[in-house]
C-alpha cells in the first residue's frame, strides 16, 4: 500500500475541487481509487483550500493542463501516424 504525503493528499483535493474534471478522471489521472480521493475530499474539505479568487485561476489552470496533455497526447498518435504511411511508400 503506497503511503501519500500530506501535500500530495491536499494538492489531489484541491485539484478534485478546483478542476471541473469528474472526480473518477482526477483519480486516475492521479493514479488512486476513486473511494480514496472521495475520503480525502471529505476529510480536507476546509474552506480556506482555495481563496474564492484563485479558483477559477486554479480551474482554468487545470482545463489548460488537460488540454495541454491531450494535444500532446494527439500529437504523438500523428507523428507515429506519419512514420508508419512514410514506411509504405514503394
Amino acid at each position: 500500500m503506497i503511503k501519500h504525503t500530506e501535500e500530495f493528499k491536499h494538492e489531489a483535493v484541491r485539484i478534485a475541487l478546483t478542476s471541473g474534471l469528474p472526480r473518477d478522471r482526477v483519480a486516475s489521472d492521479l493514479g488512486i481509487g476513486k473511494s480514496t480521493l472521495g475520503k480525502w475530499v471529505s476529510q480536507y474539505r476546509p474552506s480556506d483550500l482555495v481563496a474564492a479568487p484563485q479558483a477559477d485561476l486554479a480551474r482554468e489552470n487545470e482545463r489548460l493542463r488537460l488540454e495541454n496533455r491531450v494535444l500532446r497526447e494527439e500529437r504523438e498518435v500523428l507523428k507515429k501516424a506519419t512514420q508508419f504511411f512514410a514506411s509504405q511508400r514503394p
